[in-house]
């Protein structure tokens, strides 16, 4: 029995500083979600393969994972929690208006790394912000969290799609940095130099610690069962949805020759299907539990893909994107409610970038095992080689330990 560490009962949080971290979190996946609409215009361009295409987002993902657990170590030992999302906006999104100014891959492959860098100080900030203050509802609130990151994901699509109906691609980076710069500096005028208001009140401040205390914890930490579990688990559903998400505009544009408008429509259905998905599972995850959410996504997620395969260059392959959108995001916000209840609240940044750290490095892998799985066997064996990857996401989470909240 693994009994978890409760979250303190902190002083409710405002709902405006939840929907202006939430609109951040948007940003943070307006950016690459812009960039896999690009990537097959750019890989034209520059005459890539599938497999240098999918070494673009490893390249990404590799920088996330090395920098993701020196997040969580920030986030755990120093304050000015709004500060740290400020920056990690501004360096998700700047990289990308240098972007348009490459001419090589290899200048192509060091922004990219630059984006992996910024995000790992996101999630590590902002996830454990929002469970302390709001305990009871913590599924639902990160789920809310989550959408917004969905939003950012169908938005962009569509919206970049029909940019690039005008413009050229290195245009439209330099006209998508605007938005970023501007709710960076919002979150640092009414989150970092506020504090979130909460500065005032000791019962509601943000808890931070000593390098030396931090670091006396850090074994035990490493040795959380359930820690281990849904970190390896997020990495392989991290490896199929970000190998889906790279190689599905590929499919749609080369494939089904599908214009930027449509593959932009298409990403667009998929991510909103998992922007209506996510509040359900983590509304429901509250009442019934973790578990039985994510193993119910998960086994679904793996039937879809199946189906995705079998559809071929259809209609109905694009029917199922968006059944497979419902239930792959669907879980995102569970999980990282279930770990930070398993883990305890004074590493919360450090446990969350654990996770996210073996979710870059799951998303580092996928897409060029993807790329070679394409090379070798042909684009559409990419997808059943997805399916495999989510079946084994699923077989973690049945080994996961019972828990329960230990009581304050």
């Amino acid at each position: 029995m693994s009994i978890a560490v409760a979250i303190p009962q902190a002083s409710r949080g405002s709902f405006r500083e939840m929907w202006l971290i939430t609109l951040g979190h948007s940003l943070t996946h307006w950016y690459p979600a812009t960039f896999y609409l690009l990537l097959p215009i750019i890989g034209k361009e520059l005459g890539l393969s599938y497999s240098q295409i999918g070494l673009v987002m490893t390249c990404q993902y590799i920088a996330g994972a090395v920098a993701n657990i020196p997040g969580g170590v920030l986030v755990d030992t120093v304050g000015r929690k709004g500060v740290l999302m400020a920056t990690s906006l501004f360096w998700v999104g700047f990289p990308y208006l240098l972007m348009g100014f490459a001419h090589s891959y290899l200048m192509l492959l060091g922004c990219v790394a630059l984006v992996g860098f910024g995000n790992s100080l996101w999630h590590p900030t902002a996830i454990p912000t929002l469970a302390r203050r709001f305990p009871e509802r913590m599924g639902l609130v990160l789920s809310l969290h989550g959408m917004g990151g969905n939003v950012g994901d169908a938005i962009a699509p569509i919206f970049v799609g029909a940019l690039l109906a005008t413009l050229s691609w290195r245009q439209v980076v330099v006209l998508n940095v605007a938005p970023g710069i501007v709710i960076a500096l919002l979150i640092f005028v009414f989150l970092g130099t506020l504090q979130l208001g909460a500065r005032k009140s000791a019962a509601s401040s943000e808890p931070t610690q000593s390098l030396r205390s931090y670091f006396s914890g850090v074994p035990a930490l490493l040795r959380n069962r359930g820690l281990v579990l849904l970190s390896t688990s997020s990495a392989f559903r991290s490896m199929t949805q970000n190998a889906l998400l790279t190689f599905l505009p590929v499919f749609l544009a080369y494939e089904l020759h599908y214009s930027p408008f449509w593959v932009g429509a298409c990403m667009f259905a998929l991510q909103t299907a998992g922007f209506a998905a996510s509040p359900v599972a983590g509304h429901l995850s509250d009442r019934m539990g973790r578990k039985s959410v994510m193993m119910t996504s998960m086994a679904m997620t793996a039937v879809v893909l199946v189906f995705m395969a079998l559809a071929g260059k259809s209609l109905a392959f694009v029917f199922f994107v968006a059944i497979l959108g419902f239930f792959l995001y669907a879980i995102r916000p569970v999980m990282q409610a279930w770990l930070l209840e398993t883990t305890p609240r004074n590493m919360g940044g450090t446990s969350i970038g654990v996770l996210f750290g073996a979710q870059a490095l799951g998303s580092s892998i996928g897409p060029l095992l993807g790329g070679l799985v394409a090379d070798r066997f042909g684009l559409a064996a990419t997808f059943h080689f997805l399916a495999g990857t989510i079946v084994a996401a699923n077989l973690f989470i049945f080994f996961m330990p019972r828990t329960e909240t230990a009581k304050a």
